[in-house]
């Protein structure tokens, strides 16, 4: 794959609508995204504080779901830059590396040298993605923000801007937890497939919106996702990232799926039986994911912490 067509992964997935006057959709569109967090947050179970299952928390995480695609723009080049690869990883390349390293800079310098041996692969960050890294120092930062929440409970003081914040944090990772149910988010296939392709799959780059973004937004309710979702019980993970990773690698096992049922029809229109099971199935996949981590971080919030003084 050409350098080009790296660079350009998203803006080829959002070709069908004009850049200037639409916001592009990359992943799940804004419909999914606002879906999977919404439904997150409805079905956390009950130990969790009132005000992050409310009816408030239930509309801010709605909003709040498309966010990170919105600091994607052209009138704002630095932030879209910055952030653009963190809404994918490609396993196809990365798995070089054998088991990838937990902390972001040791994956960079990883996948550094990877490329000095291998020239011929793509194998920047930029265009090898970012997707776990950024999920799981969002769950951190919510399991903070949680940690805070619980001082000020203690102390009798106000906990409404901690609220605020776990809110936010919540959100904002439920946005990459949504992109890793998206097969099309893990893999160099990402719009088109490439490569040997003895069973004729498309090749033209519109599979990725067709169905993130256009066939969801006409055929997936909520109300028909949300059974799904509540007929699965709140988990407390264990390790969050290799819960977190083989939740991943479990969306990568779908590329081939998605593009079988692309080929017959599924995504068209009103789509197929099977497109449209495929794509709630996975939309509930990123939710319960979502459900479980938030779940997990605020259980673990309680566990006893070194607290940093600044040296």
């Amino acid at each position: 794959m050409s350098k080009f067509a790296r660079v350009m992964r998203f803006v080829v997935a959002s070709a069908l609508v004009p850049w200037m006057t639409v916001q592009p959709s990359f992943a799940w569109g804004g419909d999914g995204h606002r879906m999977i967090n919404r439904l997150a947050a409805k079905y956390l179970p009950e130990d969790i504080p009132a005000f992050l299952r409310n009816g408030n928390a239930l509309d801010t995480m709605e909003y709040l779901g498309p966010e990170p695609d919105r600091w994607r723009n052209r009138a704002e080049p630095e932030l879209g830059d910055a952030q653009a690869s963190e809404h994918f990883i490609d396993f196809e390349e990365v798995d070089i590396l054998g088991t990838l390293p937990r902390k972001r800079f040791d994956y960079i310098r990883a996948l550094a040298q990877a490329q000095v041996a291998h020239p011929d692969m793509a194998l920047t960050p930029e265009k090898a993605g970012l997707q776990p890294y950024v999920t799981e120092e969002v769950w951190q930062r919510l399991k903070v923000g949680m940690r805070e929440y619980r001082h000020l409970l203690a102390a009798g003081k106000d906990t409404k801007p901690a609220e605020t914040a776990i809110l936010f944090y919540a959100a904002w990772l439920g946005h990459y937890v949504a992109d890793g149910s998206q097969p099309l988010h893990v893999t160099s296939k990402y719009n088109g497939w490439t490569g040997a392709n003895p069973n004729g799959y498309t090749t033209e780059h519109k599979i990725h919106y067709v169905f993130e973004s256009q066939f969801v937004t006409a055929n997936i309710k909520p109300a028909e996702v949300a059974p799904l979702v509540a007929a699965s019980q709140p988990k407390l993970l264990g390790d969050e990232w290799t819960d977190y990773m083989s939740y991943l690698r479990h969306s990568a096992t779908l590329v081939e799926k998605t593009y079988q049922l692309e080929k017959a029809g599924g995504f068209n229109g009103a789509g197929t039986p099977e497109g449209k099971a495929f794509a709630e199935e996975r939309l509930a996949a990123g939710a319960i994911e979502l459900r479980d981590m938030i779940y997990t971080a605020w259980v673990r919030s309680a566990d006893p912490v070194e607290e940093y003084h600044g040296s």
